[in-house]
C-alpha cells in the first residue's frame, strides 16, 4: 500500500504555507518597491539602501524554490538561511527577543511544518 497524504493534511499545508506566504510577498514588495519605512527599517539594522533591492529579489528566488512543489524543500533550506539571516542582524543590534529576533524563527517553523503537512517527501524524511 502507498503511504498517501489525507486531504486534510494537504490543505491545512496549504493555509499555513499561504500564512507564511503572505508575509514573505509582503516583505519583498515592500523592498522591492523601495517603500520608505522599508528603507528606514532597513538602514535602523545596519544595511545600507542598496540592499534593500538585492535582498527582495533573492527573496522572490527563494518563494520560488518554496512555491515549486518539486524544488518546495530547497526553498525551505533557502528560507532558513535568510532567515538565519535576519536573526543574526536582530541580535547585532540588540532587538527585542520574542518580537523581532524570534520572529524569523516562526516563520521558519510554519514554513517547515507546513511543507511537513503537504509534501509526501517530508514525511518520510521526517517521521513524527
Amino acid at each position: 500500500m502507498d503511504p498517501k497524504l489525507s486531504n486534510r493534511s494537504i490543505w491545512t499545508g496549504r493555509v499555513v504555507s499561504g500564512l507564511a506566504v503572505a508575509f514573505l510577498v509582503l516583505d519583498a514588495a515592500l523592498k522591492l518597491l523601495r517603500v520608505p519605512a522599508a528603507v528606514e527599517g532597513t538602514a535602523q539594522l545596519g544595511w545600507p539602501a542598496a540592499v534593500i533591492v538585492p535582498l527582495g529579489l533573492i527573496q522572490l528566488g527563494c518563494l520560488a524554490a518554496y512555491l515549486w512543489p518539486r524544488t518546495a524543500p530547497l526553498g525551505a533550506i533557502l528560507w532558513t538561511g535568510y532567515l538565519g539571516g535576519a536573526i543574526a542582524t536582530h541580535v547585532r543590534v540588540g532587538s527585542p527577543l520574542f518580537t523581532h529576533v524570534l520572529f524569523p524563527v516562526y516563520v521558519s517553523v510554519l514554513l517547515w511544518c507546513a511543507l511537513w503537512l503537504r509534501d509526501l517527501r517530508m514525511r518520510t524524511l521526517v517521521r513524527l
